[in-house]
This record gives structure tokens, sequence and C-alpha cells, in this order.
């Protein structure tokens, strides 16, 4: 079966999915996703929301979950050393200096995706998640590839995992190898004709088959495989990672975060559309003269500000809509979907009040935070654990990087959900301790509670190398004895120096003796 009757095949089991979010999108950022039928290039006409609020939405927390996922000051991984294949005779020396050459690893590749388009990329497919559920990225040799949704079909096992992937792009026919030759009297719907009979543009479907522990891919144009498109990857290394944002239990595709909030879109929508257009209606202002008035309308009409013309002022009147309780029943419910819309999207509601503390705010954001908690799980596991696999092997075969033995040097994912980890760790060690210096005292931490811990668990917390930072207990204790020693030898010096100020007891010049 050639890679288009594939496509065809698992498109109707995409369908379902593609129109969800293109209703999604509608409501939100409406040039996100789009159907089936604007793959093709050109103008398209896109439908214009009445409000703005999922929008922001989309925007601040695919913001948030692009600086948790990828931090932009410290590194979102950890390279460690496998302690159960070392074993306990490892010297200490040489797990410090593996540290300080891990340190190293992690800097440069820390620059290398600081130095890439990746964040730009992986920014994009964030939207797409939040609003449609579903991306594709293919990681390429110079830099990452988005497919949206309306652009690649996927199928999965019972257990989710991926099976086949098949992808539809359009582009010219000049940029097809010249070894490849094609049937010029092939034609496709949508596509754009010469005068010379052939087509300016072409499908090429990229097919991905999981074969054992590996996948292979291909490319095709007209059933025809493309010369030199073959190419195959480790299962860990797999460049294809087609990422969902919620999963159910035997769907191909994900759900989208507008969709679980897509009602109060809606009822928003309609409301902004009613409030707008009746305001605009109430805003219009005409006046009405009675007919039996002897002042004429043409004569109010033409009429200037401060204009003195005969007439009584009973006999004119305006027209009023009459539909302000209507219309504060509307805010109202609107003010309340917008609240609840901002919770759903991490959007920060400050209280508007003189008494607003930075305590306030700052519970206010970490309550927020937590949120993203059932949100980071899966983005970890589809997508910052391939990602660092892939970037990894692309940085030792070119030499980036030096080779890490396998079985001896693991990578650890410390951004998305462990950091959430990390900041709720921080924030109960802080409360821990403040819970004791104000029911004991202060001076009940220094004597129950080991500062060098402390030191080191709210540097782990906020994600801080500690290693030639923080001293070791060892350190502690040797410094505090060179302290007392110096301070030993001072008090010697010093009674020294007084026994020489002292005067000497010379008998000759001691009084005679009566």
């Amino acid at each position: 079966m050639s890679a288009k009757q594939r496509y065809d095949a698992l498109r109707s089991d995409r369908s379902q999915y593609l129109d969800t979010a293109r209703e999604a999108a509608d409501l939100t950022l409406p040039y996100l996703i789009r159907g089936e039928e604007d793959t093709l290039r050109g103008p398209r006409h896109l439908p214009t929301p009445w409000q703005a609020v999922g929008a922001k939405g989309v925007v601040t927390l695919a913001s948030k979950l692009m600086l948790a996922l990828l931090p932009p000051q410290t590194s979102f991984f950890k390279l460690q050393v496998d302690e159960s294949a070392l074993g306990e005779q490892f010297p200490k020396e040489a797990r410090t200096e593996l540290d300080i050459s891990f340190s190293k690893i992690e800097r440069v590749m820390m620059e290398d995706i600081a130095a890439s388009e990746d964040r730009v990329i992986v920014h994009q497919a964030l939207k797409h998640l939040v609003v449609g559920g579903n991306a594709l990225l293919y990681m390429g040799k110079d830099k990452l590839r988005l497919y949206p949704l309306n652009r690649y079909v996927v199928d999965r096992d019972g257990d989710g995992n991926v099976l086949e992937i098949v992808t539809k792009e359009t582009i010219n026919r000049d940029l097809l190898p010249k070894a490849l030759k094609l049937n010029p009297q092939v034609n496709h719907p949508g596509d754009v004709y010469t005068e010379g009979g052939r087509t300016d543009e072409v499908d090429v479907y990229t097919h991905v088959k999981r074969d054992n522990n590996r996948f292979i891919w291909h490319q095709e144009v007209e059933d025809e495989v493309i010369p030199g498109s073959q190419s195959k990857s480790p299962l860990d290394t797999n460049p294809w990672l087609p990422l969902r944002f919620n999963t159910v239990d035997g769907e191909m595709y994900g759900r989208g975060r507008v969709e679980e909030f897509i009602g109060d879109l809606k009822s928003l929508e309609a409301l902004s559309q009613a409030v707008v257009e009746g305001a605009a209606a109430a805003s219009k202002v005409v006046f009405v003269v009675s007919p039996s008035s002897t002042t004429k309308p043409a004569t109010l009409a033409k009429a200037g500000n401060g204009a003195i013309i005969q007439g009584r002022p009973e006999d004119v009147g305006v027209i009023q809509v009459g539909k302000t309780s209507d219309f504060a029943t509307a805010y109202q419910l609107m003010g309340t979907l917008e609240q609840r819309l901002s919770d759903a999207f991490l959007i920060l509601s400050i209280r508007q009040s003189e008494r607003t503390t930075a305590e306030e705010v700052r519970s206010t954001q970490l309550e927020l935070e937590q949120q993203l908690g059932g949100l980071f799980s899966l983005l970890t596991v589809e997508f910052l654990v391939p990602y660092l696999n892939r970037k990894l092997s692309t940085a030792q075969k070119s030499g980036l990087i030096p080779r890490l033995p396998k079985g001896l040097v693991k990578p650890t994912i410390v951004a998305g959900i462990n950091a959430l980890g990390r900041g709720q760790d921080a924030e109960s060690l802080a409360r821990f301790l403040g819970t004791i210096a104000q029911t004991i005292g202060p001076e009940a931490i220094q004597q129950y509670v080991q500062m060098g811990e402390v030191v080191k668990r709210l540097a782990a917390a906020s994600g801080i190398e500690t290693l030639n930072l923080v001293r070791s207990d060892e350190e502690v204790q040797a410094e505090a004895q060179q302290q007392q020693q110096q301070m030993m030898q001072l008090e010697q010096q010093k009674l020294q120096v007084d026994a020489m100020k002292a005067p000497i007891n010379d008998p000759s010049k001691q009084p005679p003796e009566e």
C-alpha cells in the first residue's frame, strides 16, 4: 500500500479530532489550525472572534509551559553516573571530576539549544497542543519542524505506542530531485496547471513505520519513492515526536485544553457578540419630532451647536434602547466566565485592592503553578525525554560533545513536573523552618537542624548546581578547626607579649630588709 493510500485510510479516524481542533481555534487563534482543504498555500479567510480571552489564555499557558519545560537560565536535564554500575569502591575524586565534566556537557548542550530555533518551534507546538491537543515535531539535523494536525495522521497500539505516521506536504515540482520521473498526466485536486499541462505543485507523503526496535521512513510523490529519502533510527532516538496534551484510553489522538472549557468559551463568545452589537445599537443617537410640531426636522438637523431655533422641547425626543438592566446581567455573567477561563489557562488575576500584599500575589501564583502538575506529566514523557535523547545522540555523532558510555551515564530530566516538585519542596522547607522559629525559637534551628543539609536542599529546589559552590561538612569542620587553631595561636602570642612587658624582679634593686 502506498503512502497516499495509507494516509487516506487513516484520515477518517482523524476527522473528528480535526473538526474539534478547528472549532477550538476559531474561538482562540483562528490562524493556528485549519481544515484538510487548507493545506495549500495562498490567502485564506479566517473568522474573527468577538472576545480575546481565549487567545490570551492560549498564549499565556503556552508561555508558562515553555518556560517550565525549557527554562532559559538553567538546564532542563542533568547527567548522572549510575551508582550501581560504579560500585562503592569508586574514588570520590573521580566522582567530582565526572560531575565537572558533566556540567560542561550540559552547558554546551544548552548553548546549542539557545543558538538554534528550537524554542520558537516548541512554543508554536505548545500552542497547537493547548488548542488542538496534537502536534508533530520532526527533529532534523539542522532544526525542528512542526506539522499541524491537518498535515499528518498517526496510528497507535492499545498502549499508546506509535506504530505508523504519515505526513502530507505540498511543494513546488521544481524542488523534487531531477532523477525522479513523474507522470505529467497525473492530476490532483487543487493543483495549479501551467500552459504545458504540468502541475506546479505536488503532494509529498512521508511514511514512517515501526519495524521491531527501530523506525524506518521514506518519501513518495505520486506513488513513486523519492531517491535518497529512505532513513531509519532506533526507538530511543526517534526524530518523529507525535505529541499529545491529554490522552484518552483507546484514542489515537489527544485532546486540547481549549476543548475542556469550550462550553465557557462558546458562552462568552455569544455574550460578547450580543453585548457588542447591543452597545452599538444603544450608542446610536436618533431624534424624533412630533408630526404636529412647528419645529421642522430639517431645521433641527441643520442647527449647529449652540444654535437657537423656534420650537417646543416636548415636541423633540430621543429614542432610547432601555436595556441597561439586561446589559448589566450579561456583563456580570461575562465577568464570571472570564474569571473561570483565566483560572483554567493560568492567567494571574491580581485582586484590585489597596491592601493587596506581595505575599498574596505570590501565593496566588503558586496556586496557579500547582495546577500544571497534570499538564507536565505527559509532556515530560512524550516530549522532554525523547527530545533530550535525540539531542544527545546528534551532538555525539557531530562531535559537539564526547561519547557517553552506555549503561554508565544516565540523563535525568529536572524540568517540567520535577521542577514543580522542587518548588513545592522549597515552599515546604521554608514553612518548616518558619514554624520552628515561631513556636520554639530561632535558637532551636541552630540546635536541632543541620544547616548544611538545609542549604543543599534549598539549592536543589532552586535548580542550582552545588558543585564547588556549597562547602561540604568536612570542609566546614576543617575551616572551623583552622580558625580555632589560629585563635589559640593568637592567645599564646598575646600571653608571650604580656610576659615580656611585665617588670623583672632584680634583687639588687629591692629595698634592704630591716
